[in-house]
Parts: structure tokens; C-alpha cells; sequence
């Protein structure tokens, strides 16, 4: 069974199309994902599908998997790690983590995720918070670990400073897609919003 990193390494131009196509489906059909409309999208057999996933759960973790896989971390040296190099990672993270936020892929997910809580419906909500929101912790509470110990940033806990820095980024951006309001988050807006995010949070912890 093919399992994805946070970074999504190893993965064939094949299994990354499988991927989308089951994206896309997400995206036309809601819940109606299945294996078989997998294969038939991504023109595959179904003993292919069973064979990377396992089943179709397998198959939705694996999507979500490669989704959040689209938002980055610029590698950091701790050891040599200064203020310039944290900035430039945080910045790069907030503006890939509004780019994949903003995509009609997110926003049909976390709807299908919050609709599956509201029916008791679990699995969905469980993969979307394991592989996007705290994969995303995973990935960057070890830049802000060792901007603490270069002396950058006055932090107490890396999970704390993470939800802060994550709360300066989304603000009220991703709720107010799942409701449906078509906000301007062009390329030059999220940028905007990036370093804007970056230096909040950098005035707020930054030694």
C-alpha cells in the first residue's frame, strides 16, 4: 500500500495523475468518490487502485496526503539558521498554505469533511485533520524549534507559536470559503497577506 510522506517523495508521475484525478472527482462529485470512478477518471484498473491504497479510505488519505503536500517548508540549517533564512520559510509556507486554502480542491474537501462530522460520518474529518492541519504543524513546528534555539524567536511552545502563526495566516479566509464568498485571492493578494502574516508574527515572538 502506497504511503506519502509530508513531502509526497517517490511518488510516479502515474500515481500523482491517479491522485488528481481522484481531486478532481472530489471536486465534481462530493462524497461520491469510489474506486471504480477513480479508475474509470484516471483511466486505470481498479486492482492497480487496491494495490497503491488498499481500499477506498486508503485512497481518500493518500488524496488528502498529496493535496497538503502542495504547501512546502524551505529547508533550514539549524545550525546556521539566521533571521533572513526563518523569514524567507515562514513567508514561503503562509504563502503556499493560502495558495492551497484558496484551490476549489481544499474548500470542496473541508466542506465534505465538516458534512461527515455533522452525520457522524468520522473517517473524512479525521484524515483531513491528520494530513492537512497538523501535518502542517509537523512541518514547521521544527523551523520554529530551531529559530528558538538560535536565539530568534522568544517562544515556550513550538505547538503554541505554531497556532498562532497559523491563525495569522487563514484569519477568517477559510471559513468564509466554505461559505461561499468569492474573495480576491489572487496571486499578488496572497503574497500580500504572506509577508503580512510573517511580520505579525515575527513583532509578536521575534527575539
Amino acid at each position: 500500500m502506497l504511503a506519502i510522506s509530508d513531502d509526497a517523495p517517490g511518488l510516479s508521475d502515474r500515481q500523482r495523475d491517479v491522485l488528481d484525478a481522484a481531486l478532481a472527482l472530489l471536486v465534481d462529485g462530493g462524497d461520491g468518490l469510489t474506486m471504480t470512478g477513480v479508475a474509470r477518471r484516471a483511466s486505470c484498473s481498479k486492482e492497480t487502485l487496491y494495490k497503491w491504497f488498499g481500499d477506498r479510505e486508503g485512497l481518500l488519505t493518500a488524496t488528502v496526503q498529496w493535496q497538503a503536500a502542495k504547501v512546502r517548508m524551505v529547508p533550514v540549517d539549524r545550525e546556521t539558521i539566521d533571521m533572513q533564512a526563518l523569514s524567507i520559510a515562514l513567508e514561503k509556507f503562509a504563502r503556499d498554505l493560502l495558495g492551497v486554502l484558496a484551490g476549489d480542491i481544499s474548500v470542496a474537501l473541508n466542506r465534505l469533511a465538516v458534512s461527515h462530522a455533522g452525520q457522524e460520518k468520522r473517517n473524512l474529518g479525521k484524515i483531513v485533520l491528520e494530513n492537512g492541519r497538523y501535518a502542517m504543524g509537523r512541518r514547521l513546528k521544527p523551523v520554529l524549534d530551531a529559530g528558538h534555539d538560535a536565539g530568534l524567536l522568544v517562544i515556550e511552545d513550538s505547538e503554541e507559536a505554531f497556532r498562532t502563526f497559523f491563525g495569522l495566516v487563514v484569519r477568517d479566509v477559510q471559513i468564509r470559503l466554505l461559505l461561499g464568498d468569492r474573495m480576491d485571492l489572487s496571486e499578488t493578494v496572497i503574497a500580500r497577506d504572506a509577508r503580512r502574516a510573517r511580520e505579525q508574527f515575527l513583532a509578536l515572538h521575534g527575539a
